[in-house]
């Protein structure tokens, strides 16, 4: 067993500013006994439209980021879970960043990197109409899980939470928890945002750590909040609706145990990924 915390946040484009609300509320979290960390997409910055370059910062060496990550992550004796960065390709120096979730463990040291496999490119009837992620960034390539103190968590990152697939996979990879980090949209998030947790809690009999923006951005743009913590029955153990906010919850490893026996989906699968081939109708 071992607690958790969903972190919510209103991120500006100023990035200072943003790391020092992060700090804060990660102090928060370390304070209340929280082992795990989860910050939401775009926690650094919102709106801003130099993420190449802030991306290439960061991989030289030069930027603030993954220094303040690192020492965050140290000085609080925290694994964090740390949103979305702007960072290139693993390998390459230019070109698009990719949407990248990094996981810091409490001594500092990236344990993982998840770079998004979905990307945002979808029209929406709010103030800002068009959102089109894949002008900005690279499209990610690989599952990622990591063992942690708390479980094995796999990562996703927001408009993944529309694609059972993926979560199917990290759950027969092993996944225990996944987190969620998001920035959905304020008319999206009122249709979907909720049900689409929920529903890939119950589907893997995984704790879902969704930690979403919730408030007003530069751009303009506004997102919906509510972030949740959800356990393997669905249920949700804190949600919050707008503004900063953290949220904890302990992990029943024994509890997650006993769903998973009771109701063996797993077992009973029986189209799982890559096996299953389209139907052909026959023509007479």
């Amino acid at each position: 067993m071992g607690m958790v915390a969903v972190i919510q946040m209103v991120s500006q484009s100023d990035v200072t500013a943003n790391l020092a609300r992060a700090r804060a509320l990660l102090e928060q979290a370390a304070a209340a006994g929280a082992r795990l960390a989860v910050l939401p997409e775009n926690f650094a910055a919102m709106g801003r439209r130099d993420l190449a370059l802030l991306g290439q910062a960061e991989a030289s060496g030069e930027g603030p980021l993954l220094p303040w990550l690192q020492a965050a992550a140290r000085e609080l004796g925290l694994w964090i879970v740390a949103g979305t960065l702007p960072l290139p390709p693993v390998g390459q120096q230019g070109g698009k960043p990719c949407a990248c979730s990094l996981l810091i463990d409490s001594d500092g040291q990236i344990a993982a990197r998840y770079d998004k496999l979905h990307l945002f490119d979808v029209e929406v009837a709010d103030s800002r109409g068009s959102y089109r992620e894949s002008d900005d960034f690279a499209h990610g390539e690989r599952l990622v899980l990591a063992d942690t103190p708390v479980g094995r968590l796999g990562l996703t990152v927001c408009y993944d939470l529309r694609f059972a697939e993926l979560y199917s996979a990290l759950r027969e990879a092993g996944a225990e928890l996944i987190s969620a980090p998001a920035a959905f949209t304020a008319v999206t998030g009122a249709a979907h945002w909720e049900v689409l947790v929920r529903a890939r809690a119950i589907e893997t009999q995984c704790y879902l750590l969704a930690a979403n923006q919730g408030g007003q951005h530069p751009g303009p743009r506004e997102t919906f909040g509510h972030s949740l913590i959800v356990d393997p029955w669905g249920q949700p153990l804190a949600c919050e609706a707008r503004g900063e906010a953290v949220l904890l919850a302990d992990i029943d490893r024994p509890a997650q145990a006993a769903i998973r026996q009771r109701m063996p989906v797993s077992a009973h699968r029986r189209l799982h990924p890559g096996t299953l081939q389209p139907l052909h109708k026959e023509h007479t």
